[in-house]
């Protein structure tokens, strides 16, 4: 592997370790629906704010989300909703598991 395609599958892993974790898909699940503030987030996910900021953060860092704040709120929306399509890729592939999960105990 060059240089260049390293760095390449580097980033790539940044992302994918972004996502790589249950709260941030939620995030960016509620994400698709419309711009949300921190606090809204939290709630939703269950977590507390400093959590949800941090997660929010490293989604942000990796350039999945953007924000803009409005007074002293912020409102998360996605940067990038074509990582929404990775979803459905990953909805597949665990269909697929769980056929040939089902396949071995007939």
């Amino acid at each position: 592997m060059d240089a260049k395609t390293k760095l390449r599958m580097e980033a790539r892993a940044r992302v994918l370790k972004a996502m790589a974790h249950p709260s941030r898909l939620f995030i960016v699940e509620q994400l698709k629906q419309k711009e949300r503030c921190v606090a809204e987030l939290a709630q939703a996910v269950g977590a507390d704010v400093s959590t949800v900021s941090k997660h929010l953060s490293l989604l942000k860092s990796v350039g999945i989300v953007d924000d803009r704040k409005q007074g002293t709120q912020v409102f998360y929306r996605l940067k990038a909703p074509c990582v929404l399509e990775f979803f459905g890729c990953v909805e597949k592939v665990l269909q697929t598991n769980l056929q040939e999960q089902i396949m071995l105990v007939k």
